[in-house]
């Protein structure tokens, strides 16, 4: 197989696995109501923090996976990787769906379980194709990755799309789970089909060791590590729990918002090239981050479905580019950290997630039970009620999250200041060694 067929069959793929991973998101946020039912026979106070983290614990298995297994891509080998990400995926999905049947006595233990296994394969993605992708286009990492990404939202219109025809049918909310299989199979089959390059690093001569000691050496590295963890968590998040709390909000079912964001966000990536060279990655962020605490504000407090959908397009608009931004940002400024340093990323992203799923759950939670006047109080509740409590709730959790991209407009701020002196320093100095 000559290299161009190759590399066009790789790109595929890369695009397909985001499809795949961002069609099971989709289709977890759509089934999120389901589980709070499912929960409630349990502890029907505490169900939405159930939830919440059940859905979290695939953010944790994406963690494991990215912390442990970047380092090792080589080792191993991408091929034998990817293909293992699409059995994980399936098999969790299968665990979720016959633990009510299987495990009625245990029903969250097993559904969390089998959300954990999702996320394994999950991670493995990520893990995989971003350092694949920086080593194809090494000259253009921030436009590709920006572009391999966009199929993620594409795959969370094509869950939503599909959620809600099934759910027109009255589907059960297991067969809905069950058809992400589909392309997750597409995946491995794809898979036998490609030859899988070697790592940035190692096509650069650096050794495994010198990978660890380039993360000593470059302590603002972690400085972006923690910058990740607030840019993803303002991101995926509210986009795990749309459905479930803006449809007691804005007269609509939010799965639609999701939707329609993850359309916008699919267009608005393939102009990411363009934004990094009229404005810089740090000036991108910095936008990026006024429309993702602003548009969250707005999520807040929107009660109509207009309301909903320009709240929903100004948030859609910042957290767009983040994801992808920032990993080829970091890897542009660190290059010798390798899939190491964008493993490192992307574990302490989903990770700070899966703590902040469960915490925006506890405050639905907190919150409704406040409003009712107490939990005894809101037990009793039904009808409008009830509606209007958990409408109360669903703002307050939206609201808690728009703190994060408010603090980064410090950040970027600083980098973008400190990255556009330094390039005018530039040419000075090459004036004055000429």
């Amino acid at each position: 197989m000559n290299d161009k067929k190759n590399r066009i069959i790789l790109f595929c793929l890369s695009c397909l696995a985001y499809l795949t991973i961002g069609f099971h998101f989709s289709i977890r946020s759509s089934i999120a109501g389901d589980l709070a039912n499912v929960f409630g026979r349990v502890d029907a106070a505490h169900s939405s923090e159930m939830v919440g983290a059940a859905l979290g614990v695939c953010f944790l298995g994406y963690a494991i996976t990215m912390f442990f297994i970047s380092p090792l891509i080589d080792a191993i080998g991408m091929g034998l990787l990817m293909r293992l990400s699409g059995i994980l995926l399936i098999l969790g999905t299968a665990v979720v769906i016959a633990t009510e049947a299987m495990m009625p006595d245990s029903l969250y233990a097993g559904i969390w379980g089998g959300m954990l296994l999702v996320g394994l394969g999950w991670g493995l993605v990520d893990t995989i194709t971003n350092p694949l992708v920086a080593a194809m286009y090494p000259d253009d990492k921030v436009h590709k990755l920006n572009v391999i990404h966009a199929w993620w939202p594409a795959g969370i219109v094509l869950g939503g799309l599909t959620g809600i025809v099934m759910g027109s049918w009255d589907v059960a909310w297991q067969i809905k789970l069950a058809v992400t299989a589909v392309p997750a199979i597409a995946l491995i089959v794809l898979c036998f089909m490609a030859k899988f390059p070697l790592t940035e690093r190692v096509t650069m001569g650096v050794s495994f060791g010198d990978m660890f000691k380039e993360l000593i050496r470059r302590p603002m590295f972690w400085i972006w590590f923690v910058v990740m963890m607030f840019t993803a968590t303002s991101e995926l998040a509210p986009g795990q729990w749309v459905d479930m709390t803006l449809t007691r909000t804005v007269g609509m079912r939010g799965i639609w918002i999701l939707i329609y964001i993850s359309g916008l966000m699919f267009v608005l990536r393939h102009f990411a090239g363009s934004l990094v060279h009229k404005l810089s990655a740090a000036g991108l962020m910095w936008f990026s981050c006024l429309f993702a605490a602003g548009g969250l504000l707005w999520l807040s407090v929107a009660s109509n479905p207009v309301g909903g959908f320009l709240a929903a397009t100004v948030w859609g608009a910042g957290v767009c580019f983040m994801w992808p931004t920032m990993l080829a940002t970091v890897n542009e400024r660190y290059p010798k950290t390798g899939a190491l340093g964008m493993g490192l990323l992307g574990s302490g992203a989903t990770l700070a997630i899966y703590f902040f799923l469960p915490l925006m759950g506890k405050v639905y939670d907190s919150s409704k039970i406040e409003t009712a006047g107490g939990e005894e109080s809101f037990m009793t509740l039904s009808g409008e009620g009830l509606d209007e409590v958990l409408a109360i709730a669903s703002q307050e959790s939206f609201r808690i999250v728009a703190i994060l991209p408010a603090v980064l407009l410090v950040v970027f701020g600083l980098i973008w200041f400190y990255d556009s002196k330094r390039r005018k320093l530039e040419p000075a100095k090459r004036v004055e060694a000429s």
